[in-house]
């Protein structure tokens, strides 16, 4: 019988201010040399800054409306009732929270499927592979990151937040590679049986 102890299984720690795991993920993603206050300012002011993104692009729709409404000759008039409730959805919408926003970005970059290289009689096929919840956000920060990475802009924490806001949306790099994984998966399909 080895007399050495089994190790202890790890637990994924929660950051000190939103009390998240998925925070502290992406804070030792983003950390180089060592530098993790660095890591965690970053974060937390890339989170500061979504709302604020949120709120000017919302300001942008509202004005394009209003361009197409003042174009148009007939109008319709409003009851008090109706101005109120187009009020209440406007303030409840712009109050959206910046880990929701985060927790929404990596569910819609995570991907289902990966590929994966095997050898098989000499050729390497690129064989589909169904990935873990787990697995799948990890490739989903690091698709985040690496999309921030090479975005244009002036800080690290602003190139963060604007792909956290278009991942949101379904726009943004990290997306297009989630799409570009699922294609080579459906274009490989028939080497599934590789596994």
């Amino acid at each position: 019988m080895s007399r050495r102890g089994t190790a202890e299984k790890k637990t994924a720690k929660y950051d000190p201010i939103y009390r998240n795991r998925l925070v502290n993920m992406f804070v030792n993603r983003i950390l180089k040399h060592g530098k993790k206050s660095l890591a965690y300012q970053i974060i937390y002011r890339a989170m500061k800054e979504i709302p604020q993104k949120q709120k000017k692009q919302k300001t942008k729709k509202q004005k394009r409306k209003t361009q197409k409404t003042k174009t148009q000759k007939t109008k319709t008039q409003k009851t008090k009732k109706q101005k109120r409730k187009t009020q209440k959805t406007k303030t409840q919408k712009t109050k959206t929270h910046p880990l929701s926003v985060l927790r929404q970005a990596i569910r819609r970059v995570t991907p289902d499927i990966a590929v994966k290289a095997k050898r098989a009689r000499g050729l390497t096929h690129q064989v589909p592979i169904e990935i873990g919840s787990k697995q799948g956000k990890v490739l989903a920060i690091r698709w985040l990151l690496g999309a921030s990475r090479k975005r244009s802009g002036r800080n690290m924490a602003f190139k963060l937040s604007s792909e956290l806001v278009d991942a949101t949306k379904g726009k943004g790099n990290a997306i297009r590679k989630k799409e570009a994984t699922h294609r080579m998966a459906e274009a490989n399909r028939t080497f599934a049986h590789f596994r």
